[in-house]
């Protein structure tokens, strides 16, 4: 298990923790007695930690506090520890973060995604990279399953930000050397990005869960013009049709639902997103299905954000089930939702790490 603390609060003046504090370091070694001509005698346990110095030093995993569970399960498959850090807070929230073992020329992979609350684990992210930079770690990977901001990738009203460029530059000057991220709201963010990305899908664990159920007369909808390509592929691995939901944007996390394009009358229909998060056009798009004669409704989502009325609009929606990765960490009351079930992407993280650190394709994951 990893020695965060995340429960000590700093003192504002003296910087050290107050009686919260847990310590995680363990405790030196006992010196040696030394030998004639000034020389000391390696202890054993020391000359066999140096022995094996080469592989355990070049591979490490970190976690931030966002998603702990998703990075155990993750260095579990891959079989690798996860490294020791300390994670503490002053008392007006301001970030402390310390490194307890050792990254000099490792090749280190840091698990953070940006979910709620986005702006403190953002800076989260940021603090510790800046911490392994200046450690001198030999390569830094971000590993971000859930990639905050990224909604806002184009200029779709007069004078707004562009928010995941922003972030994609943030995160290459804190240090990051490359990054892997899962199911972008948008495919085209991988080229805000200044470093090398690899941008995973979650559809191998999604289809693989679906292909068990095995639907009767399934049809696999877009509820949206933008979400096409991510459903067709969808589709295609399932080898059933089809179908797209026109939907207007009113305002920010409001949408109308307008047609269905496609023929889902007697049909079992399986929504396909990547974010859902307050459920409010997975609900509307239940129900115009419903409308146009659809015989079940299923929905499945990488991101489950869940914000807002998100959690009791499923729980009272005529959805069969809802289908989400782990790539955020589910709120406990949608947790007690029987509709809502998850399912792990840790071994598909896993593959794709050990991929980048031997230096191999991570586009076989997908073939």
């Amino acid at each position: 298990m990893n020695n965060q603390d995340t429960t000590a609060v700093l003192s504002p003046i003296s910087g050290q923790a107050d009686e919260m504090e847990t310590s995680s370091q363990s405790a030196s070694a006992p010196s040696s007695p030394g030998l004639p001509g000034g020389q000391a005698k390696q202890p054993v346990s020391e000359k066999k930690k140096t022995g094996r110095l080469g592989e355990a030093k070049r591979f490490k995993i970190f976690c931030g506090s966002a998603n702990p569970a998703l990075s155990e399960e993750i260095c579990k498959f891959v079989g690798v520890p996860l490294g020791e850090t300390r994670l503490q807070r002053f008392s007006d929230g301001e970030v402390h973060f310390q490194l307890l073992e050792n990254v000099r020329g490792a090749d280190v992979f840091l698990v953070q995604p940006t979910c709620f609350p986005v702006d403190q684990h953002l800076v989260e992210l940021l603090i510790m990279m800046d911490a392994l930079k200046r450690a001198s770690a030999g390569r830094i990977t971000v590993v971000i399953p859930y990639y905050g901001y990224a909604r806002q990738d184009r200029k779709d009203r007069p004078r707004v930000a562009i928010t995941s460029k922003l972030v994609a530059d943030l995160l290459t000057t804190a240090g990051a050397n490359r990054a892997l991220l899962v199911d972008l709201h948008a495919a085209q963010i991988q080229g805000f990005f200044n470093i090398p990305v690899d941008h995973l899908f979650a559809s191998p664990v999604l289809v693989s869960y679906f292909r068990e159920m095995n639907l009767p007369n399934l049809t696999v909808v877009s509820p949206d013009a933008g979400g096409v390509e991510r459903a067709r592929f969808f589709a295609k691995k399932l080898d059933v049709p089809l179908a797209i939901v026109d939907k207007r944007r009113t305002d920010i996390n409001v949408t109308e639902v307008m047609n269905v394009i496609g023929d889902v009358r007697g049909r079992t229909c399986l929504i396909l997103d990547d974010i859902i998060d307050t459920a409010g056009t997975l609900v509307k798009t239940a129900d115009a299905l419903l409308a146009q004669g659809a015989d079940k409704v299923y929905a499945c989502a990488t991101h489950a954000v869940l914000s807002g009325p998100a959690v009791d609009r499923i729980a009272n929606s005529r959805l069969e089930e809802l289908i989400v990765t782990n790539t955020i960490p589910l709120r406990e009351d949608a947790l007690r939702v029987s509709k809502i079930k998850v399912l792990s992407i840790a071994g598909l993280l896993g593959r794709a790490i050990e991929s980048i650190h031997m230096e191999t394709s991570v586009s076989t994951l997908f073939t």
